[in-house]
């Protein structure tokens, strides 16, 4: 089967965003989601999508109908980044109401995992870039998840 074309894709998740929003809107659903913080030794990885917020978020995506979150983590991993990861440890649960309190909210299992220099392919539809950055040196431009999910992983070390 011929792959679809990237500038095809990225217009696909614009547009089931856009309708997502509105359902979220409409409906203000808790949705279940995993973040995923992949270190480095010191350095994490972040990523900008193709859709939504352009910010610096951590990894990760929706939790499907019966998955386990820590396979969701893996899934999202091996999906995005063309990563298999197996072994994970538990940041626990982040609950987030939407910017505006008007939408969804976000019911986010968090989880972290330590690679080795892995070779990271990004899938071009949904992520535009991937970059390791240290903790101390992130960018300004975060994702509203970010922040809170690493100050867990603080916490846990």
């Amino acid at each position: 089967m011929a792959r679809i074309p990237v500038p095809i894709r990225r217009l696909g998740y614009r547009i089931a965003y856009a309708v997502l929003r509105a359902y979220w809107f409409l409906r203000r659903p808790e949705v279940g989601g995993v973040k995923c913080v992949l270190t480095d030794g010191g350095q994490v990885l972040l990523v900008r999508h193709t859709y939504g917020p352009r910010g610096w978020e951590l990894p990760g995506g929706a939790i499907k109908r019966g998955e386990a979150p820590v396979n969701a983590a893996r899934r999202e991993m091996h999906e995005e980044l063309g990563v298999s990861i197996d072994d994970w440890r538990s940041l626990g649960l982040v609950s987030l109401n939407s910017d505006h309190g008007r939408d969804k909210r976000d019911k986010l299992h968090c989880f972290q995992a330590e690679v080795h220099a892995p070779k990271i392919e990004i899938d071009r539809g949904e992520l535009r870039a991937a970059d390791w950055f240290s903790p101390a040196e992130l960018p300004r431009d975060l994702g509203r998840f970010t922040r809170p999910i690493l100050a867990r992983l603080r916490a846990a070390s």
